[in-house]
């Protein structure tokens, strides 16, 4: 599979939607991802193939030096495949690419598939938020990454 990452457009939304709501258990709503889509301050990539609807996305924000990567899934029928991967490197290049040092996340603490991609990344865990999830309820862990403005790449290792 030949991944390609854009931003997102209003036409994406449907899909999005459609890929959070198969994704997660307390899903965004179709109105978060537009407030997202007109923010200054924001970005949603979605990664697909040429002719093909999106098949995975990524959100993120900041202030200032500051990011966080506030969501990320890829369909199920295209996991494992390395959509997450390129969509994370994709949103965090264009992070540090605006002046952002560091960059925060919460996981659920259950999630280790995506626990362990983070921390491969270079991500480690510095907090925890009680009860952050609401369905079902489940901590979240905090992780933090902090780039060298110098630092050309993430980290595969």
């Amino acid at each position: 599979m030949a991944i390609r990452i854009r931003e997102a457009r209003q036409a994406d939304l449907a899909e999005i939607v459609r890929i959070e709501r198969a994704s997660f258990g307390d899903p965004w709503s179709e109105s978060t991802f537009h407030a997202i889509l007109t923010r200054s301050n924001a970005e949603l990539l979605v990664a697909g193939e040429d002719a093909g609807p999106p098949c995975g996305y990524a959100a993120t924000w900041w202030v200032e030096d500051q990011g966080e990567l506030g969501n990320v899934a890829v369909a199920e029928e295209v996991r494992g495949r390395g959509v997450a991967l390129a969509l994370l490197d994709a949103a965090f290049s264009k992070l540090r690419d605006r002046g952002v040092r560091e960059c925060f996340l919460e996981v659920r603490e259950s999630n280790e598939a995506a626990r362990r991609l983070y921390e491969r990344l270079g991500f480690s865990v510095v907090g925890r938020r009680r009860n952050y999830y609401r369905r079902p309820v489940e901590d979240a862990l905090v992780m933090r990454i902090g780039w060298d403005p110098r630092q050309a790449e993430i980290r595969h290792e």
